[in-house]
């Protein structure tokens, strides 16, 4: 998890005044005009802090409030709304709030609360450190035994070690279990998204800076290096990492010692570095977007973790421990699927691997209605159109294949989307996810003005978005002659 406080607000200068401020503080940040864009990130990072406007276009604050509880109920979100407005304080209270900040507020009473919600929520990452102990790593099938082979060959080594997957895989879990069980244990393991710390401030946060190093520096910061002093650090998201700052963690990881962000003498390395991602290096490396000699460094010993749908034989074993925890969490008896429920879930082709197989778990321990779970209690994008044949059997469509891995399921987007993802990446190719969005954009364009006749501003506002927002879109998509 990032130490990143996300900021929400459709107001640039309210964003501009908190970023500068956190920035002040040496406290990472990343900033969201909407609560939508803030909702899609949450994909595929968590904050530890949210502060966020509670009037915006979309998803409004409050809404907003109770999505990001229903996923995450310990992170601290705080809601940021006008003085006379009781009703809405109350509101937000009642929705969880870690607390709400009047405006216009004071910046340094807006620095203190986030910094208090920083704390809360490290706490609370502490507290729940034991009950979250390895979910991602339960698994029979061959490809997860590999895994725990390597974890249990390295652990009397502190080698760097590469692990790469698709998102949602369990790469994190997998560092956690490899300085668990190395020598290496009973000192720190820092863990840092690289993707989600803006460029300028991830030298600092890296290898931490000295008092008046550059504007707001106002004392002396240890970086993530310090902070796992004899222990491992946990770099994410490598493949996203800036050039420049490759080259310093080079140095690092070649002469053993680095220099804070604006100090003269160097510190000793003493830390084991794992590093993650979901990208392809070596294409990285071709296209000059990632230091070969970088690359050689990490690929000292790689670990590839399998995508869910080639351990299909897992995830009843996975679905368990899921319903078992998430009923735990809320105090509940655990549901159980039946059979045809399971077999269901266990062809579904999980694009977000074991993390959205846990999303699946939490939502029916809070949604589905009785204790024992049918096909029909499964939300919508997992129940296939069913087909009714002799003696009311269901059948469940195949792919093409016919391994059941991927099934076609007429009425159902996701699954087609999932399968021509899972196509496309299969033929190698990569950066698909433009070409996706953009096709995926300008469907919902084009259905909104039919819908509206081609009245932009109305299609506009059933969409989420602002005219101008609409007229930009029409222009980069070359839509402007096929409305």
């Amino acid at each position: 998890m990032t130490q990143a406080v996300w900021i929400i607000d459709d107001d640039k200068a309210i964003r501009w005044v908190l970023e500068k401020s956190l920035a002040r503080s040496g406290i990472a940040y990343q900033s969201f005009s909407s609560a939508d864009d803030a909702l899609n990130a949450l994909y595929d990072a968590t904050p530890s802090v949210i502060i966020s406007d509670i009037r915006m276009p979309g998803t409004d604050g409050l809404k907003f409030l109770g999505k990001v509880k229903q996923e995450h109920p310990a992170l601290p979100v705080i809601i940021m709304t006008a003085h006379s407005d009781l009703d809405s304080a109350v509101a937000a209270f009642q929705g969880g709030a870690f607390e709400y900040l009047p405006k216009p507020f004071d910046v340094d009473q807006a620095v203190a609360l986030i910094e208090r919600a920083l704390a809360e929520s490290r706490s609370s990452e502490a507290a729940s450190e034991d009950a979250e102990a390895m979910p991602a790593l339960l698994g029979q099938a061959p490809a997860m035994q590999d895994v725990f082979r390597a974890i249990g060959r390295l652990s009397q080594s502190s080698v760097t070690v590469l692990i790469t997957g698709e998102s949602g895989t369990g790469k994190e879990r997998v560092a956690e279990a490899l300085h668990r069980h190395s020598v290496r244990s009973a000192k720190p393991f820092i863990a840092l998204n690289t993707a989600a710390i803006p460029k300028d401030l991830l030298e600092s946060e890296l290898f931490g800076h000295e008092k008046g190093a550059f504007t707001g520096a106002l004392g002396t910061r240890r970086g993530r290096f310090e902070e796992a002093e004899g222990g491992t650090l946990f770099l994410d998201e490598i493949g996203d990492m800036p050039t420049e700052l490759q080259t310093r963690l080079l140095r690092v990881l070649s002469d053993g010692h680095f220099y804070r962000v604006g100090g003269h003498t160097p510190i000793k390395a003493n830390v084991r570095v794992i590093a993650a991602t979901h990208q392809h290096l070596e294409e990285r490396v071709k296209l000059g977007q990632f230091r070969e000699d970088l690359f050689h460094r990490l690929n000292v010993i790689r670990l590839r973790l399998p995508p869910l749908r080639e351990r299909s034989e897992d995830i009843p074993l996975l679905v368990r421990h899921f319903l078992a925890r998430s009923a735990a969490n809320l105090g509940v008896e655990p549901k159980r699927l039946s059979e045809a429920a399971m077999a269901l879930v266990q062809h579904y082709a999980f694009p977000g691997n074991v993390r959205q197989l846990e999303n699946l778990c939490q939502w029916i321990t809070v949604m589905a209605p009785g204790q024992s779970v049918e096909m029909q209690d499964l939300p919508p994008e997992f129940r296939p159109e069913l087909i009714a044949g002799s003696g009311g059997a269901i059948e469940l469509p195949l792919a093409a294949d016919g391994s059941g891995v991927l099934p076609q399921l007429a009425g159902d987007w996701t699954m087609l989307l999932a399968r021509e993802v899972a196509q496309r990446l299969a033929a190698g190719e990569s950066g698909i996810i433009d070409d996706l969005t953009a096709r995926f954009e300008s469907t919902c364009i084009k259905s909104g003005l039919a819908h509206t006749g081609g009245r932009k501003v109305e299609a506009a506002n059933l969409l989420g978005w602002g005219r101008n927002t609409l007229t930009r879109k029409i222009q980069e998509l070359g839509l402007e002659h096929g409305e």
